[in-house]
């Protein structure tokens, strides 16, 4: 869905029975969100309308928890791929973009964490404040 306005709004009621409901569970902290999913709504669009075509990794493997990742982002600058991982909460936890790193080396380009936190570079990813996921 591209149109936040709607994703928000049919996330909200989809679980309440009336609105009464989800007015009381908003004004007692009690309205379980999934920030996740709008916040990568909204990189979604920002890179979009920057001009990338959308990509992202999701690999499962039963038997093997080393081969288990997603990446939510995958953009293309020259012939290099860039991960994008996206982050609402407070951890930057970074585990399938590391497992990403190692199996696809070779055609590696810059890796990315976009969260609500200031402009950083640790350990060869450079975390974004959300907002300047359209400067990529």
């Amino acid at each position: 869905m591209a149109d936040t306005g709607l994703l928000v709004s049919t996330a909200l009621n989809s679980g309440m029975a009336t609105d009464h409901d989800l007015y009381k569970a908003l004004l007692f902290d009690r309205l379980h969100v999934n920030e996740g999913m709008f916040m990568e709504n909204i990189v979604a669009q920002m890179l979009k309308s920057s001009g990338h075509d959308l990509y992202f990794y999701s690999s499962y493997d039963k038997k093997d928890a080393a081969n288990r990742m997603e990446i939510d982002f995958l953009i293309v600058k020259g012939r290099r791929v860039c991960p994008i991982e996206v982050k609402s909460g407070q951890r930057l936890s970074h585990v399938s973009l590391d497992k990403f790193s190692i199996k696809f080396n070779r055609t590696l380009g810059e890796r990315f964490i976009l969260s609500d936190r200031d402009l950083s570079v640790k350990d060869g990813i450079v975390y974004l404040p959300l907002y300047m996921a359209s400067l990529l």
